[in-house]
């Protein structure tokens, strides 16, 4: 007999570390989207992506657990450990340096609600979204039918027919381009699900400061996935203008404004280097890294703290 949503949610939820373990639960998450990803390479364009999404998300919780026990990590655990949540907080002990306003009490007050917010939102579109392709794996497209509530069926639900349609002429062998668009198309669905059910309230949430330094900080990297990756970045604020993110006028918090940047950059980036994907490409070997919750990516977390600081007024 086949779960129903309630239990496939309460499923996925077991498999992740506890909330308060905002790190490792993020690598959890992002590894269960490769993970899907990587099952069917050939349906899941969605799950992909959102690998890539949630590890650029992990950068922001790595400042939100800073900034909600900076003592906690600051102090270097005793002895050695393998596992990876420990080797993330061991790599973060080195960018602890950065400016010090991090750690004052009118940093923590300005930014901590709004990476609450942030976090909210990666636990949200896990699930959300996530145990609709558990159980498409499972038992199909007939299942998903039978558990999808009324506000799903618009946008999720559609999506996951035109991905079942798409997989069933790929199966009679012909008609190929015709399934991959049917595929896509389905796919662009939950991302619209995901942007305007799911995310929308998330955003609307967030402080007008908060609102500057998350469109700052959005920004898809899909470097190391393909070989030639000069061209593997979306960032919001390049595309819609550093004065226009700076002053409001553009945000990534206005879904008008975030959907224009994913029809118009995110997506075809990601199309770019999704096409790359075959057996021991860079794109699968990445996805595997995530897969594994690899947490070599304490590079990106200084990076991410340089561009923070690099916004004026805030270094």
């Amino acid at each position: 007999m086949s779960l129903s949503k309630k239990e496939w949610i309460e499923r996925l939820e077991i498999e992740l570390p506890p909330k308060p373990m905002i790190v490792e639960r993020n690598l959890a998450i992002t590894a269960k989207y490769a993970d899907w990803y990587l099952q069917k390479p050939e349906l899941f364009k969605w799950a992909g992506m959102a690998a890539f999404a949630s590890r650029q998300v992990g950068l922001a919780l790595a400042f939100s657990e800073l900034l909600h026990a900076p003592s906690r990590i600051a102090q270097p655990e005793k002895g050695f450990s393998l596992d990876p949540g420990w080797l993330f907080r061991a790599a973060l002990n080195a960018i602890v340096s950065v400016p010090s306003f991090l750690h004052s009490l009118a940093a923590r007050q300005l930014f901590m609600a709004d990476l609450d917010e942030i976090r909210r939102g990666n636990n949200a579109i896990f699930f959300d979204i996530g145990w609709a392709h558990a159980l498409y794996q499972e038992s199909g497209l007939e299942e998903i039918e039978k558990n999808c509530s009324e506000p799903e069926d618009e946008y999720m639900l559609q999506g996951f027919r035109l991905i079942d349609e798409g997989a069933k002429i790929l199966a009679q062998g012909s008609r190929e381009e015709e399934a991959r668009e049917k595929i896509w198309e389905g796919n662009i669905l939950l991302l619209r699900h995901e942007q305007i059910k799911t995310l929308q309230p998330i955003f609307d949430a967030i402080t007008p400061q908060g609102r500057i330094l998350v469109s700052f900080g959005s920004e898809l990297d899909f470097s190391g996935a393909m070989l030639n990756d000069s061209n593997a970045k979306a960032s919001f604020s390049t595309f819609s203008g550093y004065f226009e993110t700076l002053s409001g006028l553009r945000s990534i918090t206005d879904g008008r404004h975030r959907w224009n940047w994913i029809e118009n950059e995110v997506l075809p980036v990601w199309k770019r280097v999704e096409s790359t994907y075959c057996a021991a490409s860079l794109l699968q070997k990445q996805l595997q890294l995530f897969a594994a919750r690899e947490p070599a990516l304490m590079q990106q977390v200084t990076q991410f703290a340089s561009k923070l600081y690099s916004i004026p007024g805030m270094g």
